[in-house]
This record gives C-alpha cells, sequence and structure tokens, in this order.
C-alpha cells in the first residue's frame, strides 16, 4: 500500500490525512487559523506522529475542487511545494467523490448525493453509485447549479451543507452529515495512485466549475436592481 499525504481544505473545514497502510492519521482546524497558516502545520505534526518523513510518502494529494476558490487553489498551491521539496508524485482527487465515499463508509449508502454550498445562491453537486469496488461511480457528473435545479436520479442518501444552506430546496429525511475530508481524499488517491493517476506538481490544477469568480460592483447592483423588481412586480 502506499504511503499517502492528502490535504483538504475546499470549505470551511481544512483537514491534513497520512495514509500508510490501513492506517490513517488525521489532524483537522475549524474557523481559528486561516487555511493557508493551519495546513504546515498540521502535515508537520501527522508526519511525527508516523515518524517519518516527506520523503518516505509515495505522493501527495489534495481535494482539488469543486469548492471555494481560495481553498482549492490553497490546497493545490501546498500540495504542489510539498510535492517539489519531496520529488513527489500529485495526485488530484474531486472533492466531491470524497464526500460521496465518507457518506458510503458512516451511512452504508449504496447511491449519494454530495450537495456543496457554493454560495451566491448556487450548490456544487453530482450522483454517485457503489457496485463493490473502492472508488464511487458518477452517476451524474460534478455540476454547479441553482438548489432546484439538482436533481437526482432515484433516491439517493444526500449529504453536505448545501443541504442546510438552502433547506427550502431539499426535502427532509434521507440527509447525512458530511463534509470533504483529507482521509477520504487520501483513500481514494491511494486507488489512483494504484493505477497510474498521478500529476507532475507543475501540472496540477484546482477544478473550478464556476466560470465567474465574483461579480463587479455594477453588476451587483443591477442585480440588487432587479431583485427589488420582482418583488414590487
Amino acid at each position: 500500500m502506499p504511503i499517502i499525504l492528502a490535504i483538504e481544505t475546499s470549505s470551511e473545514l481544512a483537514s491534513c490525512a497520512l495514509l500508510r497502510g490501513e492506517s490513517v492519521i488525521t489532524r483537522v482546524s475549524e474557523g481559528v487559523r486561516t487555511h493557508s497558516q493551519s495546513v504546515l502545520p498540521m502535515v508537520q505534526e501527522v508526519l511525527a506522529e508516523a515518524g517519518i518523513g516527506l520523503k518516505d510518502c509515495d505522493a501527495v494529494a489534495f481535494g482539488s475542487g469543486p469548492g471555494s476558490f481560495t481553498g482549492v487553489r490553497t490546497a493545490c498551491g501546498i500540495a504542489q511545494g510539498l510535492a517539489f521539496g519531496g520529488g513527489l508524485p500529485v495526485v488530484p482527487v474531486v472533492t466531491l467523490d470524497a464526500m460521496a465515499l465518507a457518506c458510503h463508509q458512516q451511512h452504508g449508502a449504496a447511491e449519494v448525493l454530495a450537495v456543496l454550498d457554493a454560495r451566491m445562491g448556487e450548490v456544487y453537486w453530482a450522483q454517485y453509485r457503489f457496485d463493490g469496488g473502492g472508488r464511487p461511480v458518477a452517476m451524474l457528473a460534478p455540476a454547479l447549479s441553482a438548489p432546484g435545479e439538482v436533481l437526482p436520479q432515484g433516491t439517493p442518501v444526500a449529504c453536505g451543507n448545501g443541504l442546510s444552506a438552502y433547506a427550502e430546496a431539499f426535502p427532509a429525511g434521507g440527509h447525512a452529515t458530511v463534509m470533504p475530508h483529507a482521509a477520504q481524499i487520501a483513500q481514494l488517491a491511494a486507488i489512483d495512485f494504484a493505477a497510474g493517476k498521478t500529476v507532475t506538481a507543475a501540472d496540477a490544477q484546482p477544478l473550478y466549475l464556476r466560470n465567474k469568480i465574483a461579480y463587479t460592483q455594477a453588476e451587483r447592483r443591477d442585480m440588487a436592481a432587479a431583485k427589488a423588481a420582482e418583488g414590487g412586480a
């Protein structure tokens, strides 16, 4: 089994994991420091607990998104730096894949709808099934849409903070509290590493589903005016 160092910072929760065989050492940080400040100390802690150095790892994995624009850039940049320093390959892992695996592991779900709050009235989402292998199979590929436009097939178990952020769009029941975590990033990365699905540090890239990251002030004023007009109609 490969030794995988994994980083996940695509949401408000930052985590780091070291996978070695069946053992997973993890650290989590939330709200105390910015992700860029918290990740490297967590990396040092998991390596120290395992009693190994960075160059003893086989690869560095990171949650490539979708998720917070700043968060996925942070994870990618730190993973690149560690990979350069250790002479290691990089394994990007889709955050929604990791959420689906966590939901499967924690709740036994055979089909999962992962829904992550994308802000600006939108969600990132994808639907998966588990066929007995270690990796979730995407039934509906990762997408960005309004909550009301999330149209799953069948009745999967839904998970993620997009459900509570837009509760009016998602009926109650069959929901699981799951967020992207480095533990599942590491586990999926181990599968991908064994399959040769790695990239060089220079080629590692975040996954962006939103082409436009922010609106201009003029666009925001126009949007506010349009909403006001709709309210008065």
